[in-house]
């Protein structure tokens, strides 16, 4: 004998009607709008969080948003270089990528990745396709060019990354034609050069560069932190442009968040309404975001 499933009670179903009821002026709002979400961090290997976001992006197109996923993989990529036995090297954060190593990266973000995080969209009733940025001259992209003060003769020298790139031209033609359709485009961070070079590129930049092409609403980052904390280690719900970079250059901006910021503020000077720092690791972060008064995060908004 099977136990029937305990039947939620009224007070329980009356709260998730509420819930319906409050997200409703937002999802007004925002309707026909673009999101771009960058994906990645440690919620991209969490299988239940993998599960909740794919169901969110679903969500947001169900009620007449249009998210775009820019996904990142470093330490995907960095497995499968080890499983290969290929020694990897960072400077100042950035992965030195060679032609041996680029062709790793493009396979794991290209291939494995990219397609897991389709094959999730479209087991909970979404429609993705996964794209690099040479489909379409999505993102054409140019050498990273870098320069390190010698610390003994403090002469700037030039560092040599590789083949990492940053964007040189988005050209978002593909991506129009998809927000006509139930299409949700699923983006690795791969750009093709001048003379068909390929290019790893950094996903939050990739990201801040696509939501600027797009003129999109939101430019939503995923990471594995809270959002922007003050000097008193305090979460900032929003500031504006000209106070993120006050907040960088007293220091209380500092390491890896600075160049998350400094995507965000790009994208916001490109027509962005609004970008947002926050923490991948909560369930449905990107539904409290954008259907709660008050959303999660820290918000940069132009002034």
């Amino acid at each position: 004998m099977t136990d029937t499933p305990a039947q939620p009670n009224h007070e329980e179903l009356l709260a998730k009607a509420g819930v319906l009821t409050d997200a409703l002026p937002f999802m007004r709002q925002f309707n026909d709008k673009t999101f771009v979400v960058k994906y990645g961090g440690h919620a991209m290997g969490n299988t239940e969080l993998s599960l909740a976001f794919a169901r969110d992006i679903v969500l947001l197109k169900q009620v007449g948003i249009n998210p775009v996923v820019v996904h990142g993989g470093g330490p995907q990529i960095g497995a499968m270089l080890e499983r290969l036995k290929i020694k990897s090297e960072f400077i100042d954060g950035l992965r030195v990528t060679d032609q041996e190593t680029v062709e790793i990266v493009e396979m794991v973000l290209s291939g494995a990745i990219n397609k897991s995080i389709v094959s999730a969209i479209n087991a909970v009733g979404g429609t993705a396709v996964g794209l690099s940025g040479k489909d379409g001259n999505l993102i054409r992209a140019r050498k990273l060019r870098r320069t390190k003060a010698d610390p003994d003769s403090n002469i700037e020298k030039i560092l040599d990354l590789g083949f990492v790139g940053e964007p040189q031209h988005v050209d978002p033609t593909l991506l129009h034609v998809f927000a006509a359709s139930d299409i949700i485009p699923v983006i690795a961070p791969i750009g093709l050069g001048e003379n068909g070079e390929t290019y790893n590129i950094n996903a939050d930049t990739a990201a801040g560069a696509i939501a600027g092409a797009l003129k999109a609403a939101r430019l939503l980052m995923l990471t594995d932190v809270a959002g922007v904390l003050d000097a008193q280690r305090t979460l900032i719900p929003d500031m504006s442009v000209g106070e993120a970079r006050a907040l960088i250059a007293d220091g209380t901006i500092s390491g890896g968040m600075i160049p998350k910021v400094e995507t965000c503020i790009d994208a916001v000077v490109s027509d962005v309404e609004a970008a947002v720092i926050m923490d991948g690791r909560t369930t449905h972060a990107v539904l409290l975001e954008l259907f709660t008064e008050h959303g999660v995060g820290t918000a940069i908004w132009n002034e």
